[in-house]
């Protein structure tokens, strides 16, 4: 047992509390220097990162760029959260919360700003009328998509960040956060032990919204963290998250804004279809 920590009555930002993100922590919002955001060719001008959140957007995009719906064209700008791009004036004036994906419309008469994933989605999927299911299963949808909203910092903020980014290993929360990620894939498992998708036959935001994730999960990308939570026993998530990989607007999504993996797969900044085939890493260095 470590020594136990004695919270003080009132606490105080003193020092980094250590781990791979402790440099651009702080407890205050607002920016921290001035840049100014680029802006593209197309209506719709994306500020993200390929973390889970930021394919989200990214894959919903090439969905609806694959149906014909030639106003979901868009720049796809990186935002590396690494060095804090997010805490840009130009950034925080998108989102007054510095987290990525943040989305400008510029396609109207006046600007509008979208930020949260989940809010994105929904902007997106209503300003196109796709991906929303049947008009009977909205509910559905919608607590599905809404149950991701509220369940990834689990996986996210607290699994991984104990197994993977925090300063040393700590039994405790990591055991805590490990059951709570297991319970969460196994109501998964079995809902989808009956259904195709989240919501039925109908491929939806729910989905888009789940699959980078969980699916990536039971691939065993997360944290490389497949083997320390059994991942293969849960089948159907497996299947369902095989689907959805499979489908090229998928494919196309995830290299968006990635700045990890092979060369090939990391398409840094997206601003035309044909960036897939000229401008990743491997081709541009």
């Amino acid at each position: 047992m470590p020594q136990e920590y004695v919270p003080p009555k009132v606490w105080k930002w003193e020092t980094e509390s250590g781990g791979t993100f402790a440099s651009i922590n702080r407890p205050i919002a607002g920016p921290t220097h001035d840049k100014t955001l680029p802006v593209g060719k197309h209506p719709l001008q994306l500020y993200s990162m390929g973390t889970p959140n930021g394919v989200k957007v990214t894959i919903l995009l090439e969905e609806l760029l694959a149906l014909g719906h030639a106003g979901a064209e868009y720049d796809a700008w990186l935002i590396k959260i690494g060095d804090g791009d997010q805490f840009g004036s130009g950034f925080v004036e998108i989102n007054p919360n510095s987290k990525i994906p943040a989305m400008v419309d510029r396609s109207g008469d006046k600007p509008v700003r979208i930020f949260e994933s989940g809010a994105i989605l929904l902007y997106l999927a209503e300003k196109f009328g796709a991906f929303l299911g049947q008009p009977q299963d909205r509910p559905e949808m919608l607590s599905w998509l809404f149950w991701q909203m509220g369940s990834a910092p689990y996986l996210g903020g607290g699994f991984g960040h104990f197994y993977a980014y925090a300063p040393y290993k700590m039994e405790y929360p990591i055991n805590r956060f490990a059951m709570e990620v297991k319970r969460q894939l196994d109501v998964l498992d079995r809902h989808l032990a009956d259904h195709r998708f989240m919501t039925g036959d109908d491929y939806t935001i729910a989905d888009i919204a789940i699959w980078p994730w969980y699916g990536r999960t039971v691939h065993g990308e997360s944290y490389d963290a497949g083997e320390f939570l059994d991942v293969g026993i849960y089948k159907n998530v497996i299947r369902w998250a095989d689907e959805i990989l499979a489908r090229p607007a998928v494919q196309r999504g995830r290299m968006v804004n990635r700045t990890s993996g092979e060369p090939h797969e990391q398409l840094r900044e997206r601003h035309d279809a044909s960036d897939f085939e000229t401008r990743t890493q491997d081709k541009i260095g």
